[in-house]
């Protein structure tokens, strides 16, 4: 695991990563401007995490540069800081239909934005799997 998750600080970010539905984040274009966005995500419970994209300007900056953070958005009063930062690969072979964990976390999610899980899946096809490298916050 990318951190101690017997530390107070190291649960916290578990339990973000567990219970959170949205995390941000964060690619770097290929003139270096960074661009965050919000996103749905599934934690393996270890070192990776996975995320569904559409084809577009966050592919294009991962195939360019794969080092990407991801932020959650803390407490609204400056504490809770949770940032991981780490590696992404496309797996162009995985689906999120498939994906069982991503699909029971998001199912209400999917429905609600008028899909179903494979219509999210074909309008979010490519997988993205974070290795993940460091944590820092507070």
């Amino acid at each position: 695991m990318v951190f101690d998750d017997t530390s107070d600080f190291g649960a916290r970010a578990a339990r973000h990563l567990r219970e959170e539905i949205v995390v941000w984040l964060t690619t770097v274009s290929p003139r270096g401007a960074p661009l965050p966005m919000p996103v749905w995500f599934i934690w393996d419970g270890d070192e990776s995490v996975s995320v569904y994209s559409q084809p577009g300007a966050r592919v294009r900056n991962l195939e360019s540069n794969p080092h990407v953070s991801l932020n959650f958005s803390g407490d609204g009063r400056g504490g809770d800081i949770v940032v991981l930062s780490g590696t992404a690969t496309l797996d162009r072979d995985a689906r999120a239909d498939a994906d069982e964990a991503y699909v029971a976390k998001y199912a209400d999610h999917i429905a609600r934005i008028g899909h179903t899980p494979e219509s999210f899946a074909d309008n979010y096809s490519v997988p993205v799997r974070i290795r993940l490298g460091r944590l820092r916050g507070h």
